[in-house]
């Protein structure tokens, strides 16, 4: 099979570098912000949007141009990326599967792609990468990069700049050597119960740093804004926010690796953080209810990483040979694991569960992680014998078997 597997390092660029990997990423910037405002004044006039050709023919025109003669030192092709990406971004906009395309600010996610593998050169042995117009950058070789380069990314973050390598190789089809499954119920007060007993404390990693962030932003407020000393200061926010997205990063990487590697299945809770995490406050002719608490819990929510936890789960689990399970939430904390009895009174306090019904009694957290891996063990068992059916011949819709005519497909056994 083939894996396609991007590998991230830091960069350590010259001054002139530098200079040129700001120019280059405000290129893009503008192209990007100024196809935008084309297809926005096309729809308003009623004319149809141009497709990546067209805007393709624009950007020849704009570098070619007498009033942005500065594109043409740019390389060409992050700029025709850009044009894809926005393309991508009103394809999934009308796909509903995200919002409409916002034009990009300088500052934020300041980055470009070299898309052609033979533009690009690494030279593992001396730790240095050659993308076109860049000259050879040395970055900090922490890895090997197996595989076949397919693109390259420069990107900004924190006043650092990075590159991220994404080559595709063949491996074998992964067999995990686990042999367990285990059951994960989510927490603020526990980052990770699993199901065999263990858990994972929270590292916090905003909480810890907060005070400080917050005194660093009251001195940039106290700043005239756009001045040499604002710059300063907003330079040092943002190295907090890198460093505080870098420890939570690291925690969830080394977090996902040991349960992937130890567990042959494991069932996690197909949890909706974006609405769990939405803000309570509303207009003033109806306020929000608690909205304070809501707000400090909707904090801790996203302090604990758990959808990136979850994706890096998926794709760890799923190069380990193994399989993960997503199952519905509700009453996992609420329903006994021993006379399967359903109640809010069960849960007494946060950490304590007690059935009302059989007097089980053991920590909340715990009682979730079980019934998160019987319910993914019930779910794994259905659609195993929804596949058998298949294969026999059977036509599966919507939950419900229906027989269906004679086919050459078999099942042995």
């Amino acid at each position: 099979m083939q894996r396609l597997q991007a590998f991230k390092f830091e960069l350590m660029p010259t001054g002139e570098q530098q200079r040129n990997m700001r120019r280059f990423a405000g290129s893009c910037r503008f192209v990007f912000n100024r196809a935008l405002a084309l297809q926005k004044e096309r729809y308003e006039r009623g004319d149809k949007k141009l497709g990546y050709a067209g805007l393709c023919k624009e950007l020849t025109a704009w570098r070619n141009g007498t009033d942005t003669p500065w594109l043409f030192d740019a390389p060409v092709h992050p700029l025709q990326q850009v044009l894809k990406d926005l393309e991508r971004a009103y394809a999934n906009f009308f796909a509903r599967r995200a919002g409409f395309p916002r034009f990009a600010r300088r500052g934020q996610s300041d980055s470009f792609r070299y898309p052609d593998p033979k533009q690009i050169r690494l030279d593992q042995g001396n730790s240095r990468i050659f993308p076109p117009k860049l000259g050879w950058l040395r970055y900090r070789n922490s890895r090997d990069v197996p595989g076949e380069v397919r693109n390259a990314t420069v990107s900004c973050s924190g006043g650092r700049w990075f590159v991220s390598i994404q080559t595709a190789r063949e491996v074998e089809q992964p067999v995990t050597a686990a042999t367990s499954a285990v059951g994960i119920d989510m927490g603020v007060a526990r980052f990770a119960s699993l199901s065999d007993g263990t858990c994972l404390a929270p590292l916090n990693s905003f909480r810890k740093r907060e005070a400080r962030l917050r005194r660093y932003q009251r001195a940039m407020s106290r700043k005239v804004k756009f001045s040499s000393n604002w710059r300063k200061a907003k330079a040092r926010v943002q190295r907090i926010h890198a460093r505080i997205a870098s420890v939570r990063r690291d925690f969830l990487h080394k977090a996902s690796a040991t349960i992937s590697k130890n567990h042959a299945l494991v069932c996690i809770e197909d949890l909706k953080v974006r609405n769990m995490s939405r803000s309570a406050a509303s207009t003033s002719d109806q306020p929000g209810r608690k909205v304070r608490a809501k707000s400090g819990l909707n904090k801790a929510i996203l302090d604990q990483g758990w959808a990136e936890f979850r994706r890096q789960l998926e794709y760890k689990v799923e190069w380990a040979g193994g399989w993960i399970v997503a199952v519905p939430p509700h009453n996992t904390s609420r329903t006994c694991p021993c006379c399967g009895h359903v109640s809010g009174s069960n849960r007494m306090t946060q950490a304590r569960f007690f059935c009302v019904e059989c007097s089980y009694e053991a920590n909340a957290d715990l009682v979730g992680a079980i019934n998160v891996l019987r319910r993914g063990e019930a779910l794994l068992s259905s659609e195993g014998l929804e596949l058998a059916r298949i294969a026999c011949g059977e036509k599966v819709q919507s939950g419900r078997s229906m027989k269906q005519e004679p086919t050459e497909v078999t099942c042995d056994g």
